[in-house]
């Protein structure tokens, strides 16, 4: 048989079995965005169960459920008590959605920080952005809003992050262009500066406010309310369509920099846009919870393990695992010390520096979608 003939009927078959690829990968990412959404849901019913008011998983599920859709019977035949509403509604739900909103912006963050150096160990606190978040936020709690012109802990908050950012990318940019490499050497050493700022105001202010300074630099959620979600929840939707958009973009410019260029995509600028959408991300989220590591490490890589590197996949798998991953935590700090409350920083913590002692190793980059 000629050569042209076997040749033809191959070819075909390439194109076939990409496409084939394509959709089994697709439908794997649909199965776990779903079951990611289901886990949410089971997540919010179980915190709303668990406190000192007694309120069973049931009754929780339909106290949101009578909130949501106005007129339920269940909410004036006396089953349920204002006590048990008021757990439910007031406090225990609103921790929980922004312990969601919290994962998913700093799995987001990090995920967008990674693509921008191009190095699997990045995240918010490599780059400095938290620290700067965290300097802003502290310097209002030490100094008082009305000593900084009125400025509140999230504005202040979102300062530092933006201030942060934008010395790493000036430190960081070299003929013009911005070097990955260089911005991790800017960002780990302008984050050991904020760091021992941070240190400094929390030693010399009085001694009532260093615990409520210590405790938001190691992650909390127990504070928050309804309006207290307004803020993560509009930075989030803003950075998932931003990501979105530029999917492709972003996929391009994980292959390196000359590739990108020559696929139509501005590298430099496109690194400037990921780093500032990463600060909102940050910056909004520590002002609301305070000094949490390790989500924006562990949860992209987890991602990717999972559906592989596209970005039109991982996003939206890195935002409900990192929502799904501190919800859990924040559900395991409530509980197992009670009646103590662990800060969510060290429960990370317990789970991201085995994680970021395991991605040193060539293997772990490699099967997270990093080349060597």
């Amino acid at each position: 048989m000629p050569l042209t003939v076997l040749r033809s009927r191959r070819s075909p078959s390439r194109p076939a079995a990409k496409e084939s690829a394509r959709r089994r990968a697709q439908r794997r990412t649909t199965v776990i965005c779903t079951l990611l959404v289901a886990a949410i849901c089971a997540l919010v019913v179980v915190s709303g169960a668990v406190g000192s008011v007694h309120v069973d998983p049931g009754q929780a599920a339909r106290i949101v459920i009578g909130h949501l859709a106005p007129g339920m019977p269940w909410m004036s035949d006396g089953s349920l008590t204002a006590l048990q509403d008021q757990a439910v509604w007031q406090f225990r739900l609103p921790r929980a959605l922004l312990a969601g909103l919290s994962g998913a912006g700093l799995a987001l963050a990090g995920a967008l920080m990674q693509v921008t150096v191009r190095n699997p160990l990045a995240e918010p606190y490599i780059l400095g952005v938290s620290s700067g978040a965290s300097v802003g936020a502290v310097g209002v709690i030490v100094f008082g809003s009305a000593a900084l012109g009125g400025v509140s802990v999230n504005v202040a908050a979102f300062a530092g992050a933006l201030a942060a950012c934008a010395c790493v990318a000036t430190l960081a940019r070299r003929d013009g262009t911005l070097s990955p490499t260089r911005m991790i050497l800017a960002g780990v050493a302008l984050g050991t500066l904020l760091s021992a700022v941070t240190s400094y105001l929390t030693i010399s202010t009085n001694a009532q406010n260093v615990v409520s300074v210590l405790f938001f630099l190691l992650g909390s959620v127990s504070a928050a309310t309804m309006s207290s979600l307004v803020g993560p929840a509009i930075a989030l939707a803003v950075a998932c369509v931003f990501a979105a958009v530029l999917s492709r973009s972003l996929n391009a410019l994980m292959t390196g920099d000359e590739s990108a260029v020559s696929l139509g995509v501005n590298a430099t600028r496109l690194r400037g846009l990921l780093l500032v959408v990463a600060s909102l991300l940050t910056g909004t989220v520590v002002s609301v919870a305070g000094g949490i590591g390790f989500v924006g490490l562990v949860v992209p890589h987890i991602a990717r393990i999972l559906v592989g590197a596209d970005h039109r996949r991982t996003i939206p798998v890195t935002v409900l695992a990192g929502a799904v991953f501190l919800m859990i935590t924040d559900l395991l700090a409530r509980t197992v010390a009670q009646p103590t409350e662990i800060p969510l920083g060290i429960l990370t913590a317990f789970v991201g520096a085995p994680f970021f002692l395991w991605l040193m190793r060539r293997g772990g980059a490699e099967k997270a979608g990093f080349g060597r």
